[in-house]
Parts: structure tokens; sequence; C-alpha cells
């Protein structure tokens, strides 16, 4: 499976976040989904979901290489953003036929694991502040 293949690549401890992993995931299936979209959305939503889908597990890795804890919580804080950007872009995709609702269903389910997983590493990050392991 991918994830097992980019686990090996990774620098040490984002790639085993299961966060970043389900985040990856949510990206691929973002990917494939948009293919379908009509070529008059490749700049418009097709573009922007694709970047905000990318946003939430590059932020992910960012915020875990970063010195600090609080550093880290900031950049969780984006991804959450960005993963809100992309939950709306899925709802406006699904009213505008773009999603037929299969999809739409399965990605609602992803976007709200993934915010799960950020939600619960961002508030044990806030928890055990003194850790020196991030």
């Amino acid at each position: 499976m991918i994830e097992q293949k980019t686990k090996r690549r990774c620098v040490r401890s984002y790639c085993d976040l299961i966060a970043w992993q389900k985040a990856m995931t949510l990206a691929q299936q973002i990917y494939q989904e948009t293919r379908a979209f009509p070529k008059e959305e490749t700049y418009g939503i097709t573009s922007q979901m694709r970047r905000a889908a990318v946003s939430v597990a590059s932020n992910i890795a960012e915020g875990q290489a970063r010195n600090t804890r609080g550093e880290f919580v900031q950049f969780l804080g984006q991804a959450r953003g960005s993963l809100a950007e992309l939950e709306t872009q899925t709802i406006l995709s699904a009213r505008l036929g773009l999603l037929s609702k299969e999809p739409e269903r399965t990605l609602m389910e992803q976007l709200a694991e993934v915010g799960r997983l950020l939600n619960g590493l961002r508030d044990s990050l806030k928890r055990n502040p003194n850790s020196t392991d991030h």
C-alpha cells in the first residue's frame, strides 16, 4: 500500500502520525475524485480542493518538523483551516452536481476523521507542554 512505501522514505516521525497518514489518503482521494470534474473547473474548484487537501498533510508535516510544541500546535491550526476549506468545497461540489452522493459521503467521513485526529493531536500537545518529545 502507498502508506507503507511512503513511511520508509520519511524523516523520522511525521510519517508515523496517523493524522498525517489519513490526511495523505484524503489528498489522494481528492485527486482521484476531481479527475472527473469538468475541464472548465481545472483552475477553479478542482485546483482549490487539491491545494487545500495537500495543505492539510503539509501543515502536519511542517509543524512536526518545527522546534517547539507551540509552533506544531500553530501548524495544526493551519491544517484545520485547510480542512474546513476542503469541507466547504466538497459540499459545494456536491451541490453543483460535480460529486455524486457516495463520493461526497466518503469524503465527508474522511474529513471528519482527519478533523478528529487533528483535534486529538492538538489536545495531546497542549496537555503535555513540558515534554521534550513532540
